[in-house]
């Protein structure tokens, strides 16, 4: 897994530059077919800002966190919170600044809210004791991100190994649940072209309102070494989705729920049978509503490179056979995907030309129809450095932000999709 490191020694609280207004008239992209529209959304984020995370509090506040790299400066954890009538709720915080935040685009920071108030957030950070090695770490603010409770490292067994590629749920009122995956197991690699020996696992961890943690469960003992995880809440428990690995190297994408207290056995969503010998660092998504979740992924089985969309309406005890949203060489995946009552969206990056564009759907809640489809940006940046977009829903619109690199300058961009 290809990181580069950049900070954290203290927890701060900043300040950055004024709110803009929120929603420009402007379209960042219009709707195709339908009758929805996206909308610029504009982002208190300043230059130099990369690796978002977006979610839904439990008030209904948008929160929105990225990472801010500016040159000659320590980089910093940022966030800020947004409603649809109030707008920006005050200017950008910081929640972690220093010399050994981790920052890699494709492993990003988490920032989620529970129904006591709070906000929890979740980063990496670079462990001095091994090359390579680094530490998942968690931090809770009881006063809506003022301040900070103290850093706890999420992995605990002590060993210098690669702790990322987080989910972050909420549990009860005042707690969340956490999974990783975890390379406690693996030993180094020697020399160039070696790979790490032993397994990549997936844990997981509940922490209360104290940070205090409970019992390192091991879902699955191995799995895909740096793809993205994910999790939602269904009304059965918590289901996390990752990219598996068999013993022949089939890199296929599993579910593992909690019921009653229990952790069951992971699940392939479908079989896809996508053999690759090494780690595409492109993950799944999920979102769930009650006992009905959809899951989008990206696979290459069969040559071909395709995203597509499942769903369960058991809380992932099984799943319909997936549709396919797109294929062929122009389709990069690094997927993201909501529902409502509505319809599922689904989002993902393309490149054809040597341009990327940010495309979007929405679908029938069942899967069964195709109701819109729609470019919302033609991206300036290329390769990884546009990272992974993320996107949410709530009553008013649906809410998407990406990377984007302007003149070598990292900035994050937004989009209000509604009608």
């Amino acid at each position: 897994m290809k990181t580069s490191t950049a900070c954290i020694v203290g927890l701060a609280v900043l300040a950055l530059a004024a709110c803009k207004p929120d929603v420009t008239d402007a379209t960042a992209a219009s709707a195709t077919n339908g009758d929805y529209q996206s909308r610029v959304w504009v982002l208190p984020a300043a230059a130099g800002s990369s690796g978002p995370d977006l979610s839904v509090a439990p008030d209904g506040r948008l929160l929105l966190s990225w990472l801010n790299q500016q040159q000659g400066r320590r980089n910093a954890l940022q966030f800020g919170s947004y409603t649809d009538k109030g707008g920006w709720q005050s200017q950008p915080r910081t929640i972690a600044i220093g010399s050994s935040l981790l920052v890699n685009w494709a492993d990003t920071p988490h920032l989620i809210g529970t129904p006591d108030g709070a906000l929890w957030a979740q980063w990496l950070q670079t462990d001095a004791d091994g090359p390579g090695a680094y530490d998942t770490v968690l931090a809770r603010s009881r006063d809506g991100g003022m301040t900070w409770a103290q850093m706890t490292r999420v992995n605990s067994e002590g060993k210098a190994a690669e702790h990322g590629f987080a989910a972050l749920w909420p549990e009860g009122e005042d707690g969340i649940g956490i999974a990783w995956l975890d390379g406690r197991e693996q030993e180094p690699a020697h020399g160039e072209g070696h790979h790490a020996a032993g397994s990549m696992q997936l844990h997981q961890l509940d922490f209360n309102l104290d940070l205090q943690r409970g019992n390192d469960n091991v879902l699955d003992p191995r799995t895909c070494d740096c793809c993205q995880t994910d999790a939602a809440v269904t009304t059965k428990g918590p289901l996390v989705v990752y990219r598996d690995r068999s013993d022949d190297d089939i890199r296929d994408i599993s579910v593992v729920r909690r019921t009653a207290g229990a952790w069951g056995k992971p699940v392939s969503v479908h079989a896809d049978g996508w053999k690759i010998a090494g780690c595409p660092v492109n993950g799944p998504a999920i979102a769930a509503s009650g006992n009905a979740a959809v899951v989008g992924w990206y696979s290459e089985a069969g040559g071909t490179p395709a995203l597509r969309l499942a769903r369960t309406t058991d809380a992932g005890d099984t799943f319909a056979p997936p549709v396919l949203v797109d294929s062929g060489q122009q389709v990069l995946g690094r997927v993201a995907v909501a529902i409502d009552a509505k319809q599922a969206w689904v989002t993902w990056l393309r490149e054809a030309n040597g341009v990327q564009t940010l495309m979007l759907a929405r679908y029938t809640p069942d899967l069964s129809r195709e109701l819109q489809r729609m470019e919302i940006a033609t991206l300036k940046g290329r390769g990884h450095a546009t990272g992974s977009p993320k996107l949410v829903v709530d009553s008013t619109a649906a809410w998407l932000v990406w990377t984007d690199v302007i003149g070598r300058v990292a900035h994050l961009q937004g989009a209000r999709i509604a009608r």
